[in-house]
């Protein structure tokens, strides 16, 4: 009945229409799906209409999103379902102060999650930050944003992003190429990250003149990195010995960044993840801050999410 229905404006002024609205308004059609409650875009107001608690739940998720247009955040139907399950969770929404801008390349890094805000505050507050979660969550992506920032804002001197790779030996022995040609392919995703928040010739450059530079974390050994922001990702793979070197590299004036996924461990049985081991040793010292992401962090296609918690239920069973 119509003395049942309500009608809520919320202006949209300064909004990237379409960014807001989404291709073929699938952004409008996905909060719709997930609240009931019908929406519209006109000039600069959307309106939420239908019954009192559709566009009760409706209204916090609308205004994200209107927020994320005006910030010229990248914004999808898989977005509009987070922000969506986040209020439904515990009726809160990102803190839209939490983000990165990187001008180089005109972007926003915004945290998408409550997770995600709250790794990006420690990012900002502590020394050394360990980030353990699933895939999809953005431990590595927010750290590397971190570390261009810090590098533009002249905070550091230079990025150093190491990864554990198969051993430089016989496992990498019969591939094709000089040893740098054997190892790019485990320091891909690292690459990955570094075009989408720089310019390529400015990325290039630093690469060259090694403002930047991306290595086995076997190579850090007997090095002293100072006035650095240094990244190490997958770092489950990193036996304990490993783990014990890179963090005794840290110099003056250098941050340290730790992901990985204790779920995801390919090392030997009988050797101990190095991942596994600081959660143990190092909870609690000051300058030192863990987070751990869970399923609901997931930033990528929506059935990741599901793919992570049927999983964790299958390993429960």
């Amino acid at each position: 009945m119509a003395d049942d229905q309500t009608i809520q404006r919320l202006s949209a002024e300064g909004a990237d229409p379409l960014t807001l609205a989404g291709v073929n308004d699938s952004n409008l059609i996905e909060l719709t799906r997930q609240t009931g409650a019908r929406v519209s875009l006109r000039g600069d107001a959307m309106t939420l209409a239908g019954p009192a608690e559709a566009v009760e739940r409706a209204a916090p998720v609308a205004q994200r999103m209107i927020d994320a247009a005006r910030q010229r955040v990248p914004l999808e139907a898989d977005d509009v379902l987070r922000l969506t399950l986040e209020v439904q969770r515990d009726g809160a929404v990102p803190d839209g102060e939490a983000r990165i801008v990187l001008p180089g390349v005109r972007k926003v890094i915004q945290a998408k999650t409550p997770g995600q805000t709250a790794y990006l505050r420690l990012l900002q507050d502590q020394d050394i930050v360990i980030g353990i979660g699933p895939a999809g969550t953005g431990k590595t992506y927010l750290a590397v944003a971190a570390a261009v920032d810090a590098l533009a804002r002249r905070r550091v001197r230079r990025i150093v992003l190491a990864r554990p790779a198969v051993e430089a030996g016989e496992s990498l022995g019969f591939l094709p190429g000089d040893m740098q040609a054997k190892v790019d392919p485990y320091l891909r995703p690292l690459y990955d990250a570094l075009e989408d928040m720089m310019p390529m010739e400015r990325m290039q450059r630093a690469l060259e003149t090694r403002t930047i530079e991306i290595a086995p974390l076997a190579y850090m050994r007997g090095r002293t990195l100072a006035d650095a922001f240094v990244i190490l990702d997958e770092a489950q793979n990193a036996t304990s010995l490993q783990m014990k070197m890179f963090l005794t590299r840290l110099g003056s004036n250098s941050r340290a960044v730790i992901t990985g996924d204790k779920t995801q461990v390919d090392l030997p049985k009988h050797q101990e993840s190095g991942l596994l081991q600081v959660e143990r040793i190092l909870t609690g010292i000051e300058g030192i801050g863990i987070h751990y992401f869970d399923e609901s962090d997931v930033v990528r296609h929506r059935l990741v999410r599901e793919i992570i918690r049927a999983y964790a239920a299958d390993a429960e069973s």
